[in-house]
């Protein structure tokens, strides 16, 4: 029988994911109809075409785009390759190269048999998933060996622009003790439609998501790791207008934990919610299949919504997007649903009621590598007050048993943390985490009290916030602003052109073969 420490009944959490369940199913119905154009440049780069053209744009945005172009993007890039590889002999690649010279149009061929199709793209489908099992292999082999930190896991950013000054300042983290480090995207990159190419050296608050970039940040990742006698997970964002795309070059090179929610792209830089919604899909099934940690992005509501009056509103999220990874086969192992430390500091008791929504929600999600988000809304300056708000946050962050603790930084208003101020960041982390690492088994609650009395308020809305959106749709609920304060029309945003009705010739094998795998362990 579960036993509830903050006073929450296990059977109002059933109502509650049942009814998320719903919702997300009902989404789903419309995710399995389309595809979108990152969708697509997903498969082509499962399939090895990669490089750009004479104008750096990326071959497989040069193929996806020449048959949106020619309305013919329902059938699918796979579909179109593969006529013409049986046409030519050509591979995937040269095929691309002769599109982006515009030697070749993909539409000119003979459109052939599905098992024609199926049988001449298997060898190429059956590489690129063979090199993402083997990251995933390689990643439990040093886990197995060298062995990791122990949870919560100790997360830091480095956000230089520069992929070589990132490598420095992670591979110092590392040895500071930073058992994850999170490689911040240059701002606004999430609003591309395409992923640039090579290693990168300028950005602006981040750097460059590449596929090199992350190859070049893995190679030193595991340098660090052998030195210090632990496995270094490595993160990225695979949001934005290239979701899918980013999970796939992530896979490729064996990054670990994924920034990749459901709803962020909507909510926070206005992408269309119906490409968000298909390309998330795809996205976790790619991400479960690599055994990648996802994030989801609940945290950052309370920095648009009070975190007393809406709190309701991060754990109805985490619900749904609970729900949307199911239905992906990303096991709950791998959903790093997001919560934060966000309320206001003089509030009396505040410490109380973070306590309770970070108890009750390890309890609703018992199985998940929580990701606890530190306080930024109310810091300031003051790095003194900051470095006590940050202490505070990690006592909960020990005391709840989460999975991810995103370490606070005392210079988080002023700057881009230094290598100094993670130092003093992990150090504040380590001393909680060892001097209170037993805490959570050795205090119980006060029958009806504060911290009872918020968990179940905040269950209590969430379950009348679920019932509403099962009622309207989600859709309806992103455009009428439910979460974080933020409204967002349904044919309005960025992206919605590069979505389309899967036509009769369609072909993706992978989210079945990869959900397979996710789900039974085999292909």
């Amino acid at each position: 029988m579960r036993t509830s420490k903050v006073g929450i009944d296990y059977n109002k959490v059933d109502h509650a994911r049942n009814v998320a369940g719903e919702i997300a199913n009902d989404v789903q119905s419309f995710v399995d109809r389309y595809t979108t154009v990152a969708v697509e440049r997903t498969l082509c780069r499962l399939v090895g075409i990669d490089n750009v053209d004479e104008n750096q744009v990326p071959l497989p945005n040069r193929v996806v785009d020449s048959l949106n172009e020619k309305g013919v993007l329902e059938h699918g890039a796979l579909f179109f390759l593969a006529n013409a590889m049986l046409t030519t002999g050509k591979t995937p690649q040269e095929l691309a190269e002769a599109v982006a010279k515009e030697d070749l149009d993909l539409t000119s061929f003979e459109f052939r048999s599905r098992q024609e199709v199926a049988d001449v793209l298997a060898p190429f489908i059956k590489a690129g998933m063979d090199r993402i099992a083997a990251n995933r292999k390689r990643r439990e082999d040093y886990i197995n060996t060298i062995g990791e930190g122990s949870k919560p896991y100790l997360y830091i950013i480095v956000a230089t622009g520069n992929i070589y000054e990132d490598v420095i300042q992670a591979q110092a983290g590392a040895r500071q003790g930073a058992d994850i480090i999170a490689v911040i995207r240059t701002t606004g990159q999430s609003l591309l439609d395409y992923v640039p190419y090579g290693a990168t050296t300028e950005g602006f608050g981040g750097t460059f998501a590449t596929q090199e970039n992350f190859r070049i940040m893995r190679k030193a990742l595991d340098e660090v790791g052998e030195e210090v006698g632990r496995y270094i997970r490595l993160c990225n964002y695979c949001s934005g207008l290239c979701m899918p795309e980013i999970a796939v070059m992530g896979a490729l090179e064996g990054l670990d934990v994924m920034l990749n929610d459901a709803l962020y792209g909507i909510l926070f830089r206005d992408i269309n919610m119906q490409r968000t919604l298909v390309d998330q899909y795809m996205s976790r099934v790619i991400n479960g299949f690599a055994g990648v940690i996802i994030n989801t992005g609940e945290d950052n509501y309370l920095t648009t919504a009070d975190a007393v009056e809406q709190a309701h509103t991060v754990l109805a999220s985490d619900l749904i997007n609970e729900q949307f990874a199911l239905a992906a086969g990303l096991p709950e192992e791998q959903m790093g649903l997001g919560h934060a430390f966000e309320m206001d500091p003089t509030l009396k008791n505040g410490f109380l009621y973070e306590l309770a929504q970070a108890i009750m929600t390890r309890e609703i999600f018992p199985k998940a590598p929580l990701k606890y988000m530190p306080p930024t809304k109310f810091m300031t300056g003051n790095i003194f007050r900051g470095h006590i708000q940050d202490a505070l946050f990690n006592i909960i962050g020990i005391w709840s048993h989460q999975g991810l603790q995103l370490l606070g930084m005392p210079t988080e208003a002023i700057h881009t943390p230094f290598m100094s101020d993670r130092y003093l960041s992990i150090e504040n982390a380590q001393y909680i985490f060892n001097n209170m690492h037993d805490i959570g088994e050795e205090v119980y609650f006060k029958e009806d009290g504060i911290i009872q009395s918020r968990a179940r308020e905040v269950l209590d809305k969430t379950i009348e916030l679920l019932e509403q959106i099962r009622e309207e749709g989600l859709f309806t609920a992103l455009e009428l602003g439910i979460f974080g304060d933020v409204k967002r029309p349904k044919d309005g945003g960025k992206g919605l052109s590069g979505v389309s009705i899967k036509g009769a010739h369609h072909y993706n094998p992978v989210i079945e073969l990869m959900k397979t795998f996710n789900m039974e362990g085999k292909l």
